[in-house]
């Protein structure tokens, strides 16, 4: 039974036996995946003004992050379905569209958090662990402001700049990442601290093609607060 069975694989089409593999890869790295939902905010939308318009935070979050929710949830269906029937075109359509709404998502989920009104702290400075370690690595909080600023002004279409933290070597990096990426395509020891995002949904209806403009008011919610509480739980 067993020669019978190792000679039918043999000679099963080749495109056959690529498409068990490739539905069978993806089913590995596809395990465990699970609907999610939009996170509420913790302000109202026009909580940062002036530097973030409320109208571009009810869209940003309502709209754009809302589809990358739904987006992510309906490519799992779609997985579900393709890895049951062996359709490994499918398949990697609906893990494509996974990794890239899933990404929207995280990082989004990341960014809310790094922002703060004002009357809640927002645009503080950081003067504790995570300002030693900036001033570290950096020089200085400006340098850094700087850095991040010059940085996300230089992405080409698309992404995020981030204040990541190195849990192999301590230290603190400044990445940049593509379309919806998040920090650890950069590095699976990189923990995203900050980050800003530079599509142009962010910031259009307000700044419209100016993104350093943007990049240079955000500065004043960002929730540092957050990102030290966080810079203190990863690097303990």
């Amino acid at each position: 039974m067993a020669a019978r069975t190792l000679f039918a694989k043999k000679n099963l089409p080749f495109s056959l036996l690529r498409n068990r593999t490739v539905t069978a890869a993806i089913a590995t790295h596809s395990r465990g995946l699970q609907t999610i939902t939009l996170p509420d905010l913790d302000y109202d939308y026009g909580a940062l003004e002036p530097a973030i318009s409320g109208e571009i935070m009810q869209l940003h979050h309502q709209k754009h992050h809302q589809a990358y929710v739904t987006n992510y949830n309906k490519a799992i269906e779609q997985l579900d379905n393709a890895l049951a029937k062996g359709d490994a075109s499918t398949a990697v359509k609906a893990h494509s569209a996974i990794k890239f709404n899933g990404g929207g998502h995280v990082n989004h989920s990341i960014f809310w958090k790094n922002l703060a009104p004002v009357s809640e702290g927002g645009g503080e400075l950081p003067h504790d662990t995570l300002g030693w370690a900036i001033d570290t690595h950096f020089g200085s909080l400006e340098a850094l402001i700087q850095k991040m600023t010059a940085e996300g002004a230089a992405v080409q279409g698309s992404g995020w700049v981030w204040l990541g933290l190195d849990k192999e070597f301590k230290r603190l990096v400044v990445e940049t990442t593509e379309n919806q990426d998040p920090l650890v395509t950069k590095g699976a020891n990189l923990i995203p601290l900050l980050g800003i995002d530079v599509w142009e949904h962010a910031y259009y209806l307000q700044y419209k093609n100016v993104r350093p403009d943007y990049l240079k008011n955000i500065w004043n919610v960002i929730n540092w607060k957050y990102a030290s509480e966080l810079y203190d739980e990863e690097s303990s």
